[in-house]
């Protein structure tokens, strides 16, 4: 059996549109497709987020092309200095 994969990123807005309105999560996720758990695990993570947006934290993604990012400009701005301290 195949797997069919969704992303809650695409219908955030509406979903969160919806559980502002007053819709329960159940009712939410079989109109999008979703599952309760898959509801409430969303309701989670977007309310931690909120929090820490709220707190002034900043909010980092996760992953390798975050990181290698970082590594590049970490490159670039050693480079910058040596060439300006005359250093190779």
């Amino acid at each position: 059996m195949a797997r069919e994969y969704r992303h809650m990123q695409e219908h955030e807005k509406e979903i969160i549109e919806r559980i502002e309105k007053g819709d329960t999560l159940r009712e939410i996720g079989e109109k999008f497709g979703f599952t309760y758990a898959q509801m409430r695990n969303f309701k989670t993570r977007y309310n931690k987020k909120q929090k820490k947006i709220a707190a002034g934290i900043a909010i980092k993604k996760k992953g390798r092309d975050a990181k290698i990012k970082s590594l590049e400009m970490e490159n670039e701005l050693m480079r910058d200095f040596l060439s300006l301290t005359e250093r190779k």
